[in-house]
């Protein structure tokens, strides 16, 4: 075996073409774009290197055969905010070999290890964890805009490496063709009476004024589950928006209000994957943006919930409820069938409750690991804070 750091023009191909040659026979794989899995990795790009940095291997047999590749990565910002400093692998494809696996994560741990890491997440994303995040453990389906697929046997070569989930992840279906409980659309439909709460979906002629809405309220929220939550910057979430804003519907980004103030938010994209799919290669040539415009209209038929919240105050009120009708009335009358409401953690009690009084149903399952470079230290699994603190409380 032979690991190749990437970079020039010719490895870097290479790391696009390695899960091109293993899931080329497998109908649930969708290739992305190969221009968004660059910009991951280009520093012009991806502000997680101002406090950070990345590198990436791809490996090869003895008869020069693609084999695998890994992808290590930390961002100080991050790192720092957990019991040990934390960095990230991801990007990982492997043949079924677990000497083959052990090669490149070894890569990574030495090199985060060199970088003053004690612990590394994976399979994850050097940026937001709403894209290629997780390791699929159940539900070996289609995948969604975003969300990771891989081979079964990807969960045995973590785990007989060391890695320890650090949480699960669920991903629910909500099929349209299925009415929705007249008691939950009353419920919702309720607060769009209320003077006091109005509903609106993002304007593409004035984005900014609810891309810094949306920041402010995510970072609101998540701060609440977590301890070390990092916040999100408005030019992240404006620089994701500019490079999605070709397939996005306004229609399909709903925020609430409460006199005005806004208080929660859902954020679904339609699913490109039923594109790309028509691609195949990933790459933006002639024919394939001309494939991307003819099949934009015509192959969408499901969404992908990629952010839902709502501030903490509201959270128990069910205002969510009259979010989730005008987003999902929207998708209905343009013609979309399901929505795939991706992803939930395991610690997030009351969103899982929510989906499933939605009457959507979980199908997939995905695992964020973690990997401590300190064998003897004690492994703890993610908490989510506010409950944390409920229970300390009952424990006084």
């Amino acid at each position: 075996m032979k690991l190749i750091e990437v970079t020039d023009k010719t490895t870097r191909q290479e790391f696009l073409e390695v899960p091109k040659i293993l899931y080329k026979d497998d109908p649930c794989w969708t290739c992305p774009l190969d221009v968004e899995i660059e910009n991951i990795f280009n520093p012009g790009r991806n502000s997680c290197y101002k406090n950070g940095d990345g590198i990436r291997w791809v490996l090869k047999d003895n008869k020069g055969n693609l084999t695998g590749r890994i992808a290590a990565f930390y961002d100080k910002n991050k790192a720092y905010q957990n019991n040990q400093p934390t960095g990230g692998t991801g990007f990982f494809e492997c043949i079924n070999s677990q000497e083959a696996a052990n090669a490149l994560f070894d890569a990574s741990r030495e090199w985060l290890k060199s970088n003053g890491m004690e612990a590394m997440d994976g399979p994850v994303n050097f940026g937001e964890n709403f894209v290629y995040w997780g390791l699929l453990i159940d539900g070996f389906m289609e995948q969604g805009y975003g969300m990771q697929y891989n081979f079964p046997y990807y969960k045995e070569l973590f785990e007989n490496y060391g890695f320890k989930i650090y949480f699960e992840q669920y991903s629910f279906v909500d099929d349209f063709s299925k009415p929705y409980n007249e008691r939950l659309r009353k419920f919702g439909e309720h607060f769009w009476a209320k003077p006091e709460f109005s509903f609106r979906h993002l304007e593409m002629k004035n984005p900014e004024k609810y891309l810094r809405e949306l920041a402010a309220m995510y970072n609101i929220i998540w701060s609440d589950f977590h301890e070390s939550y990092t916040p999100l910057e408005y030019e992240d979430l404006n620089q994701i928006f500019q490079d999605a804003k070709s397939m996005l519907n306004e229609k399909f980004i709903w925020f609430g209000y409460h006199n005005h103030d806004p208080i929660g938010f859902l954020v679904a994209f339609p699913d490109i994957n039923q594109v790309l799919r028509k691609l195949k290669n990933g790459r933006l040539n002639l024919i394939n943006v001309l494939k991307l415009l003819y099949h934009k209209k015509r192959a969408i038929t499901r969404g992908r919930l990629l952010l839902s919240g709502v501030i903490p105050e509201f959270q128990r009120t069910g205002v969510v409820g009259g979010i989730y009708l005008k987003l999902t009335d929207s998708m209905r009358k343009e013609g979309l069938k399901e929505l795939e409401l991706s992803w939930v953690g395991d610690y997030n009690i009351s969103v899982n409750r929510m989906y499933s009084q939605f009457g959507a149903v979980k199908q997939k399952t995905h695992a964020t690991y973690r990997y401590l470079f300190d064998r003897e230290a004690e492994f703890i699994r993610f908490e989510n804070l506010s409950h944390k603190i409920l229970r300390d409380k009952k424990n006084e």
